[in-house]
């Protein structure tokens, strides 16, 4: 199983907004700090530097949900096989 370091490329799920106008999106985000250890039961929570569009947004203790891929959640991106 990966373990997120200092300095990966992850993705961060955003919330969207409440009426729906902007859907939940995958945005790139950079592991700013690792905060949880391997031995600890629950979900991994890392902080990250999510990277928007129109700027940056911080997010520190953000859980990692590699399934649901819920907002406010992290995952590892999916890797594309080249043809």
């Amino acid at each position: 199983m990966q373990q997120p370091t200092l300095g990966r490329i992850v993705h961060y799920r955003s919330h969207g907004t409440p009426d729906g106008q902007h859907p939940p999106h995958c945005r790139a985000a950079i592991v700013t700090e690792t905060s949880q250890h391997q031995d600890t039961e629950g979900p991994v929570r890392i902080s990250l530097a999510v990277l928007n569009p129109n700027g940056l947004y911080f997010n520190s203790g953000c859980p990692q949900d590699e399934e649901a891929q819920l907002g406010g959640t992290w995952h590892w991106p999916k890797h594309i096989e080249e043809h």
